[in-house]
């Protein structure tokens, strides 16, 4: 059953795409609200309360020239220290509180046959979403539409690992960083397992605060490996843990945001949600 936040985002959504769709004739509030069976009154609260921002100034922060400024800024700025250090807490939230914390050989070899995780499933603002742990940390995050194949994808990343539908200290601490309160905020520890290139690109990617966007060959340059922009992408593709390494920060250098592993409608949605609550 459908909880009443994934009915909300489906909504969003929804409305989202609706709007886009018809944007030449900019339909009103009322118009769509009716498009999502709800008063006008009713979506723009429901919207509101998600966004932190009305439908207008949301379309606003997802547009192609609201993405091709921020890639203007980041360009200028790409060799300054005060990109990483010059904002403020919330929009270096993922800089400050997420650790990396690679697995050693010894914990992943035979498929984890030696590592327990736990596992649960919870709500987000952007849908249902998978969270699993092992005792050092977070070692997968994933938005889930279907229970079973998001327990299949798990299970293929540690195939003789032992599983336990439990939700731990981990994991709620992980979670609470889609509160709007961080002042509570503890470290979230991942424990991943990865390449030493794949690695350093997660960290990398925790360093683009939020608010801001980035390109795959800015990101190269910033690994010292400006030509690998390519394998860049491999490894952000293949980004374990959603949202909390924000590879949905990364976008083509056309100012298109391009693909996502968990859908390009939810890293749109994401991305001007980010902003909204960054800039509004």
């Amino acid at each position: 059953m459908s909880t009443q936040n994934q009915i909300d985002y489906n909504r969003i959504a929804k409305a989202i795409e609706y709007i886009q769709s018809n944007f030449r004739l900019q339909p009103s509030l009322e118009e769509v609200a009716e498009n999502i069976h709800l008063s006008p009154a009713h979506f723009q609260k429901i919207f509101t309360d998600w966004a932190g921002t009305s439908p207008k100034k949301f379309l606003q922060f997802i547009s192609l020239e609201h993405a091709k400024n921020l890639l203007k800024e980041e360009k200028a700025s790409l060799f300054d220290a005060a990109y990483e250090t010059g904002f403020s807490s919330t929009s270096r939230l993922h800089d400050l509180f997420v650790k990396i914390e690679g697995m050693s050989p010894a914990e992943y070899k035979n498929g984890g046959k030696s590592l327990a995780i736990n596992y649960s499933f919870s709500e987000s603002p952007f849908g249902n979403i998978l969270v699993a742990s092992t005792e050092k940390g977070i070692c997968y995050m994933a938005f889930e539409n279907d229970k079973e194949a998001a327990l299949g994808d798990l299970n293929d990343k540690f195939p003789n690992a032992s599983f336990f539908e439990r939700q731990d200290a981990l994991q709620q601490n992980a979670l609470s960083i889609f509160d709007k309160d961080w002042t509570k905020l503890n470290t979230i520890k991942l424990h991943l397992k990865g390449t030493d290139f794949q690695l350093k690109v997660w960290e990398s990617l925790l360093t683009i605060p939020m608010g801001k966007l980035s390109t795959y060959g800015s990101l190269a340059e910033r690994i010292g490996n400006p030509k690998a922009s390519r394998a860049v992408g491999t490894a952000i593709g293949s980004n374990p843990v959603a949202f909390l390494i924000p590879c949905h920060r990364v976008i083509q250098s056309t100012g298109h945001l391009g693909g996502y592993r968990w859908g390009s409608d939810r890293k749109q949605l994401i991305v001007g949600w980010e902003s909204s609550h960054v800039y509004s």
